[in-house]
C-alpha cells in the first residue's frame, strides 16, 4: 500500500509570514490601552522585556525540534518520541484547547477593532457581561469573521497562507506608521506615568506576554507541507520569525501617541 504524503505547498516566504503573521495578531491592538494603565509605560516595557527572553527560551526549543524532527503535528510529535502514547494524548489535548481558546480571542478581537474605528456603529443590545455591553452586530461580525477565516482554512493551506502575508504587511505596516509617527509627532509627556502599581503592575502584564508572544509553534504544525532544502532550515526560520515577532510592535511607541485626556 503507498504511503499518502502531504502536497508540499508553501514557499519559505509563505513560511516566514504565516508564522510572523500568528504572532503578531490583533493582541496588541486590543490589548495597548490596558498595558498602560495597568503597569505605566516604562512598566509594560520592562514586564515585555522579561516576556520576551522567556519566550526566546522557548522558541530556542522549537527551533531545534522543528529542524531535528520536522514531521507535521509539532508538539504531538515531540512529546509521542519522547515519552510514549499517553503523555503525548495529554499534550495534543492541552494544545487543541489552547488553539480553540485563542480562537474565541480573535472572534472578540475582530469586532473590537471595528468598534475602535466606529464607535457608533453598534446596534442590537443583547446582554452585559462583566461590565461590558454585547450587541448583535458586534457578535455577528465575530462569527462571521471567523466562518470565513475556518473556510479559507478549510480550502487550503497554501490560499490561508497567501491570505496570511497580505494581513501581516498590513499589520506590520500600522506597527510602522505608529513608529515612525510617534517618533516625530508623538508628545513624550504621554509616557507618564511610567510606572504604575510597582511590581505587581508589572507582573500583571508579565503573565499576559507568552500569550501575545505565541505563533511559531505553527513551523512545525506544518513542516511537512512546506518546501525547505534542509532540515536545518527549519531552526533558521523558526528564530527569525521569533525574534521579528519579539520586536514588533513596541507599546513604548503607542504611549507616545496617545492623546492627552
Amino acid at each position: 500500500m503507498e504511503e499518502k504524503k502531504l502536497k508540499k505547498v508553501l514557499s519559505k516566504f509563505d513560511l516566514l509570514f504565516l508564522a510572523l503573521g500568528a504572532m503578531l495578531g490583533w493582541g496588541w491592538v486590543v490589548l495597548s490601552g490596558t498595558w498602560i494603565t495597568e503597569a505605566g509605560s516604562f512598566g509594560a516595557v520592562i514586564a515585555f522585556t522579561i516576556g520576551g527572553f522567556l519566550v526566546v527560551c522557548v522558541g530556542l526549543n522549537y527551533a531545534e525540534l522543528s529542524s531535528a524532527m520536522p514531521k507535521v503535528g509539532g508538539e504531538h510529535e515531540y512529546v509521542h518520541r519522547a515519552l510514549g502514547k499517553k503523555f503525548s494524548f495529554v499534550a495534543s489535548w492541552a494544545i487543541t484547547l489552547g488553539y480553540v481558546s485563542v480562537a474565541t480571542f480573535e472572534a472578540v478581537a475582530l469586532p473590537t477593532v471595528i468598534d475602535y474605528l466606529l464607535p457608533e456603529y453598534q446596534a442590537g443590545y443583547l446582554w452585559t457581561i462583566a461590565g461590558w455591553d454585547v450587541h448583535l452586530n458586534w457578535v455577528l461580525i465575530g462569527s462571521v469573521g471567523a466562518l470565513i477565516i475556518t473556510f479559507i482554512n478549510y480550502i487550503g493551506l497554501k490560499q490561508a497562507a497567501v491570505l496570511q502575508t497580505i494581513f501581516t504587511l498590513m499589520i506590520v505596516s500600522v506597527g510602522l506608521v505608529l513608529i515612525f509617527g510617534s517618533s516625530f509627532l508623538g508628545d513624550p509627556g504621554n509616557l507618564s506615568p511610567a510606572f504604575v502599581g510597582g511590581m505587581g503592575g508589572i507582573m500583571t502584564i508579565l503573565v499576559m506576554v507568552p500569550f501575545l508572544f505565541v505563533g511559531f509553534d505553527v513551523i512545525p504544525q506544518v513542516a511537512e507541507e512546506a518546501k525547505l532544502a534542509s532540515p536545518e532550515n527549519w531552526g533558521f526560520f523558526d528564530r527569525l520569525c521569533r525574534h521579528c515577532g519579539c520586536v514588533l510592535p513596541s507599546d513604548y511607541f503607542r504611549c507616545r501617541i496617545r492623546t492627552k485626556s
